[in-house]
C-alpha cells in the first residue's frame, strides 16, 4: 500500500515502517499518526511477525509539527484524543514485537513512539529529548507513563522538567533504550534483531509484550492469573509444539507464528 507520509515493505518476516518526512525532520502530522496506524494494523496479513520502526533523512523524529495543517488548534488536547493516543494505544495493543531504529534526534511524540517499541537500538550521536517544556507545553504520547516506568521518577523528572538532550549512551545506561550501537553498524543491528525476533514463536511473544503492560497496572496476584490464562494460549499454539519437539529432537525449532 502507497503512503504519503510514511514508507512500508515486508523484509523476511519483519514489517519495515519508516518515518518519511525528511525534509521536516520527520515532525508528526495528524495524517502520519492514522497512516502508522493503518500500517501495523495491514502489516500481520502482509506476513509481518514483528516490525521494525526507523526512519528516513537526518534524524528520526523532531516531535509534532507545529505549522502543519495551519498550525495547532487552539485546545491542543483535541488532536491527543483524536490522532496522538489512539496510535499509541495501537502500539500497545499490538501482538507484534517491536524494535525502533533510532539515529539524530528522537525529540517530543517520536521519542515515545520510539519507547512505545519493546526494543530501542540507537545510533551513538543519536540523543533523546523532551522538548515540551521549552515551549511551555508537557509530555505527551504516553511519555509521563512510560517514563517514571523506565529510569525512574528522579531521572523522568530530570528530562521532562528540564528538557535537555540525553545522549544514546546514557539513554543505554539509564535503562531508557536497549542498547547504543555506533552509528554505522546500527541499521545492521536494528534489523538483525527484528529479523530474530520474527523467527521466534511469536504467539508466545506477543502473549509476553501484553503481559508486561497488563502487569505494569496489576497487583502481583492479578499478575500471576494473567500468567496462567496466557500459559495456557501459549500451550494451545503449533509453535509450542514445535519447539517441544524440536528440544527432543535437538533440532533447531521452525516456528510460524501460530
Amino acid at each position: 500500500m502507497t503512503y504519503e507520509t510514511i514508507l512500508t515493505s515486508v523484509v523476511d518476516g519483519v514489517g519495515v515502517l519508516s518515518l518519511n518526512r525528511p525534509e521536516r525532520l520527520n515532525a508528526l502530522t495528524p495524517q502520519m499518526f492514522h497512516e502508522i496506524v493503518d500500517a501495523l494494523e495491514a502489516f500481520p496479513g502482509q506476513g509481518a511477525r514483528a516490525v521494525l520502526l526507523k526512519a528516513e533523512g537526518k534524524g528520526f523524529c523532531s516531535g509534532t509539527d507545529l505549522q502543519a495543517e495551519g498550525g495547532l488548534p487552539e485546545d491542543i488536547g483535541e488532536i491527543l484524543e483524536r490522532d496522538y493516543n489512539p496510535c499509541m494505544e495501537r502500539f500497545r495493543a499490538s501482538s507484534l514485537p517491536m524494535v525502533a531504529q533510532v539515529h539524530g534526534a528522537c525529540a517530543g511524540i517520536g521519542a515515545s513512539l520510539a519507547l512505545a517499541c519493546d526494543f530501542v537500538v540507537a545510533g551513538k550521536s543519536s540523543y533523546f529529548l523532551q522538548a515540551f517544556v521549552n515551549i511551555g507545553l508537557v509530555p505527551d504520547g504516553g511519555a509521563t507513563w512510560m517514563l517514571p516506568r523506565l529510569v525512574g521518577r528522579a531521572r523522568a523528572t530530570q528530562m521532562m522538567m528540564l528538557g535537555e538532550r540525553l545522549g544514546a549512551e546514557k539513554a543505554e545506561d539509564w535503562g531508557l533504550i536497549y542498547k547504543a550501537v555506533d552509528d554505522s553498524g546500527l541499521a545492521d543491528e536494528a534489523l538483525a534483531l527484528a529479523k530474530r525476533l520474527a523467527a521466534m514463536p511469536t504467539v508466545a511473544l506477543g502473549l509476553i509484550r501484553k503481559g508486561i503492560a497488563v502487569a505494569q497496572e496489576s497487583s502481583f496476584s492479578q499478575g500471576l492469573a494473567l500468567e496462567r490464562a496466557h500459559q495456557r494460549d501459549a500451550g494451545r499454539s503449533a509453535d509450542f509444539k514445535e519447539g517441544v519437539q524440536a528440544f527432543l529432537a535437538k533440532r533447531p525449532a521452525k516456528f510460524e507464528g501460530r
